[in-house]
């Protein structure tokens, strides 16, 4: 399938974000740092952003979201809406790696890149992935891991590493290793990042999203 035009949405943390992106070409992006719940902010921001690039949700040809790590209750109301939208028009979803699509955030900087977000405590979810500047090749699988086993992970690489995400504040504290933060405006999880990662993935049907979490959800 060639995918001419992608929604895409990322809600795996304290940040909801939308993107659109058509033959790769970036059309519209939102983000919002918000405390309010995803749920009353997502679709609305996605609707209005389709509308100022002269587009509804009938146009989409993909509907993308990051499926994992991250909040368990952001990451469901993203898939949700994006496979009711595909579901409606009878089209096709990606689920993407939260940590893929901090990856992909950094595609054009050549190295080591280490998606790093922080769990719960000493622990953070992780993965190390390399970019040769326009594309993203995964090196590790998607792992939580404490913060001093990750440092010395980042210290093994005989090359300097930029780490994404807020989990770098955590391994700053380790001070076991040094690395790169990647700038203010790439270190968040984004909607930009998962467009870009769906336009690599193969594409699914919607009733196959799901959520892949890496820790165990407790209930009650």
């Amino acid at each position: 399938m060639t995918v001419l035009l992608i929604l895409s949405v990322d809600t795996s943390g304290k940040t909801a974000s939308c993107a659109i992106a058509e033959d790769g070409l970036l059309l519209g992006y939102r983000m919002l740092y918000t405390a309010r719940a995803h749920s009353q902010i997502l679709l609305p921001m996605a609707k209005e952003l389709l509308s100022e690039t002269g587009h509804t949700a009938q146009d989409v040809d993909l509907f993308a979201a990051a499926d994992g790590p991250g909040s368990y209750t952001g990451l469901r109301i993203g898939i949700a809406a994006m496979q009711a939208l595909a579901f409606a028009g009878g089209k096709h979803c990606a689920g993407i790696s939260t940590l893929e699509g901090l990856a992909w955030n950094l595609c054009g900087r050549e190295g080591v890149l280490c998606a790093c977000l922080a769990a719960r405590k000493d622990l953070c979810y992780c993965a190390f992935f390399e970019s040769s500047g326009e594309t993203v090749r995964r090196l590790t699988e998607d792992r939580i891991l404490p913060a001093a086993e990750i440092s010395a992970q980042i210290a093994a690489y005989a090359q300097p590493v930029m780490v994404i995400g807020d989990g770098a504040d955590l391994l700053k504290k380790e001070a076991l290793c040094s690395f790169h933060a990647a700038p203010m405006h790439l270190r968040s999880q984004s909607a930009c990042g998962i467009a870009m990662a769906a336009m690599h993935a193969e594409p699914q049907q919607p009733e196959e999203l799901t959520v892949r979490y890496l820790q165990e959800v407790k209930i009650g």
